[in-house]
């Protein structure tokens, strides 16, 4: 990572601080807690910075198993890690199967789920190239409520590992 990345993700930390959490976040049960990490740890085929980030996206969906959460446009956030909706009938193409199972899944199987999140960051990693934008595209295609999201998911990753999580 460059100085700017550095300073980039500094600011981000510090407008993290201001951002509103997820109001309808639940409770967490530390068994469904253990599964779901397990799950990103499978999902992150090794990669501690890729283990990482899926704990960051987690840490700011604040999703369970089953959750089912509306959006203003008609969409579902599902599962842990909130794969939109919008990503189910992709994903079914992508293995073949019905989205209606797709969507079961991405509800109640928090692996399914973590793999369909890495699959969502790593896609958008490759069209932008860039860590932090695919952290935001992971959550909009807007630019606006991308840097509010990266910003959060930043302070996200700094409390849960530390402010060096990505470097020195």
């Amino acid at each position: 990572m460059t100085r700017d990345d550095w300073s980039t993700i500094g600011a981000l930390l510090c407008a993290a601080m201001t951002l509103p959490q997820p109001s309808q976040a639940k409770a967490r049960n530390p068994d469904e807690e253990r599964i779901i990490g397990s799950c990103i740890h499978q999902a992150s085929l090794g990669q501690p910075w890729l283990e990482k980030t899926l704990w960051g996206l987690r840490d700011q969906e604040a999703g369970w198993i089953g959750a089912e959460i509306a959006n203003t446009n008609g969409s579902y956030d599902l599962g842990p890690l909130q794969i939109n909706t919008w990503w189910a009938a992709r994903i079914a193409t992508l293995i073949g199967r019905p989205e209606a199972h797709v969507r079961h899944w991405l509800r109640f199987d928090p692996c399914f789920n973590a793999e369909a999140a890495r699959w969502v960051f790593l896609a958008a990693l490759r069209s932008t190239g860039s860590y932090w934008k695919a952290v935001g595209a992971y959550h909009s295609p807007t630019a606006w409520r991308q840097r509010n999201y990266v910003g959060s998911v930043a302070g996200h990753l700094s409390s849960r590992f530390g402010k060096t999580v990505f470097g020195p």
